[in-house]
């Protein structure tokens, strides 16, 4: 089995047809979608209509909860663009998308844990910002979820870890924003520092999961421009960079 991991799409079509492209290049068994797929101010219409069309195991983000549950006037500017624009047939596909699915018996996919699309797996945020969580940080996040391998994405950072008891969790990183901040448990920022679209490549071999991750180059200075064209100049720049402002 080769799983192409793709998460965190961000409404970002270029990139998306970017990693298609290499994907389909690269050869694949099967493509996932880890979820945070329409949410941003870039295309994201466009992008449901394309992923809709492909059909591939997906799982909803906290973006997609988001966009259908909270009410406009407590949402962030990326959600509300996404919630003004997409159709309802695409409100009801992103409704219609669980929150964790078993690709096979050993392989689960998740957003941000097994237990929750918010918190961070493989990073770990305090008052002095992110940084890369420890092993047993990212073991108790685990809990008893059995699974050889388990993919995440929510963080936007590419990233394996293997546990002491076997389990393999991968982050594929995120294919359409480089860069972020947030301010949730405190403020911090995530930061790739290079604007490529990321996704991983895992291949059950004999000894074991092999991962690779990979940057793929697009467009992105026209990301970048339809971002700031739609009063997003800090997405612009995270487009553009890999960093915030």
């Amino acid at each position: 089995m080769k799983i192409a991991a793709i998460s965190d799409i961000h409404g970002n079509l270029g990139a998306l047809e970017a990693v298609l492209a290499d994907i389909a290049r690269r050869g694949a068994t099967v493509t996932v979608n880890l979820g945070d797929i329409l949410s941003g101010p870039l295309l994201p219409c466009e992008t449901a209509e394309r992923l809709m069309t492909l059909d591939m195991p997906t799982i909803a983000g906290n973006h997609e909860r988001q966009v259908l549950m909270h009410v406009p006037e407590k949402m962030g500017a990326s959600d509300l663009y996404a919630h003004q624009q997409i159709t309802a047939v695409q409100r009801a596909w992103i409704g219609s998308l669980p929150a964790t699915l078993r690709l096979a018996d050993d392989v689960l996919l998740v957003h941000g844990t097994p237990d929750s699309d918010l918190v961070y797996w493989m990073e770990t945020v305090t008052e002095a910002g992110q940084r890369p969580a420890t092993h047993d940080e990212v073991l108790a996040r685990a809990g008893s979820v059995q699974a050889s391998l388990i993919l995440c994405g929510h963080t936007h950072v590419p990233r394996s870890v293997q546990l002491d008891d076997g389990r393999l969790i991968v982050n594929p990183g995120s294919v359409g924003l480089q860069a972020y901040d947030d301010d949730h448990p405190f403020p911090h920022k995530a930061e790739t520092l290079a604007p490529h679209a990321r996704y991983a490549l895992i291949e059950r071999m004999p000894a074991g999961w092999q991962v690779e991750h990979i940057a793929v180059p697009y467009d992105w200075e026209a990301a970048a421009a339809l971002a700031e064209r739609n009063g997003q100049p800090a997405w612009a720049h995270a487009l553009r960079t890999g960093r915030m402002p």
